[in-house]
């Protein structure tokens, strides 16, 4: 039975021998990366130029800080699946988080390092965990699994409280809206909008069939951005944008990838400002303004691309920081690596997002495919195939309203 432990050190520091005690803080020193001269920019302060004016007022907006290297947590995962197009861990609003481990969801409560055993799908149906999400109040617990039927959880209660079927292979996404709309997504393409307050059998209200292949990502937006919008990514190496409003087709159809699409991440600044990055034949973090009109197209309009960066590495995830104008991604073939990025925009086109790097993390042996954030925003987790959770402290304390002088301020998107 697989459960979560900390990883066994070797007298060279590895994972295997002495098992120490759970959750307890790695006594390695810890090395930090401090940004030096990369944003200290030669200004003339007699300049008039409005870009260099720009330029400056980023420069002294941003303080430099240190990022450690080293995970201030490392755990054993048994049975933490290897498969890209899963979506196994995710850290809840109360400070939870949830880990499907083969036929289990284990739950680890952060606040007194508690691990309990959620649920084994493994008696009676044989079934393994594809997919663990929480919704916004972190009470309930969606549960996809391989044989197509999702499981809504009361954690509190730690009881299964609605069973709902319709897909017909593994939902390996699911998304939360604001207003606790449940949707998921599957292998056999189609998305699903349920209202989760009705029963099972009439619970979809919405059925989606544009991707061609397995649906792998799926975000909704929020404030600044227009809350009725939802990300789709698929193997079909397709973006999609769709407007609860009118689902007869995707507002924006994105297919600039070419690889699957399974990161996805709206920004916290910029209402309709979406980030996504591409698999092992894409490799890159791309910018999307999808507050851009609606242009026809086969199968419905085209956001404005705004800039992309190419990681040299498949892009497995991407998170944005809700204190900072950074995001993190984690990566797989070939590098499998964690890194943080300063988002700004000092080039000629002040609406592109350039990323600048803050921080390259590196310690799993396996391709980076899990991510979560903390509720505070300052910590991440992150999951591979090495079986192993670390948990890094990357984003600073700053709060939002401190930002000043960055290119977030420059208002809405608009072309």
């Amino acid at each position: 039975m697989p459960t979560l432990s900390s990883p066994t050190p070797t007298k060279s520091g590895g994972a295997q021998g002495r098992r120490r005690s759970l959750f307890i803080p790695s006594k390695t020193s810890s090395p930090s990366f401090s940004l030096s001269t990369q944003y200290q920019q030669s200004i003339s302060p007699f300049s008039s130029c409005p870009e260099t004016k720009r330029i400056l007022e980023y420069s002294v907006a941003f303080q430099p800080r240190s990022i450690s290297k080293a995970p201030f947590k490392v755990l054993d995962a048994p049975e933490l699946q290897d498969d890209f197009y899963l979506n196994l861990v995710d850290w809840s609003y109360s400070n939870v988080l949830g880990v499907g481990l083969g036929s289990c969801v284990y739950l680890w409560d952060a606040q007194n390092s508690r691990v309990t055993k959620l649920c084994d799908l493994k008696d009676p149906t044989q079934n393994t965990v594809t997919c663990v999400n929480w919704n916004p109040k972190g009470n309930l617990a969606a549960i996809g699994t391989n044989k197509g039927v999702v499981q809504i959880w009361d954690v509190r209660a730690e009881k299964k409280i609605r069973e709902l079927r319709g897909h017909d292979s593994r939902v390996g996404a699911i998304a939360w809206s604001a207003q606790d709309l449940l949707t998921t997504g599957s292998r056999d393409r189609n998305i699903f909008f349920r209202d989760i307050r009705l029963p099972s059998t009439d619970s979809i209200t919405d059925k989606l069939h544009s991707h061609r292949q397995e649906v792998c990502g799926l975000k909704w937006a929020s404030a600044p951005s227009n809350d009725n919008l939802l990300a789709s990514g698929g193997n079909d190496n397709k973006l999609l944008i769709w407007d609860r409003a009118m689902l007869s087709k995707p507002l924006h159809t994105l297919v600039e990838h070419t690889a699957a699409v399974k990161a996805i991440a709206w920004s916290p600044y910029k209402a309709g400002l979406l980030a996504s990055g591409g698999g092992t034949a894409d490799q890159k973090i791309r910018f999307w303004n999808t507050s851009a009109s609606p242009r026809e197209a086969t199968g419905g309009g085209t956001a404005d691309s705004l800039s992309n960066v190419n990681t040299n590495s498949q892009v497995c995830n991407i998170a944005w920081s809700r204190s900072e104008d950074e995001i993190v991604s984690t990566h797989g073939f070939s590098q499998n690596q964690v890194v943080v990025w300063k988002v700004s925009a000092t080039g000629q086109d002040a609406l592109a997002p350039q990323l600048h790097t803050l921080a390259t993390l590196t310690g799993h042996t396996m391709r980076v495919l899990y991510l979560a954030v903390s509720p505070d925003n300052e910590n991440i987790v992150t999951g591979a195939g090495d079986e192993t959770l670390r948990f890094w402290s990357v984003f600073g304390k700053k709060k939002k309203s401190d930002i000043s002088g960055s290119w977030m301020e420059n208002g809405p998107l608009v072309r």
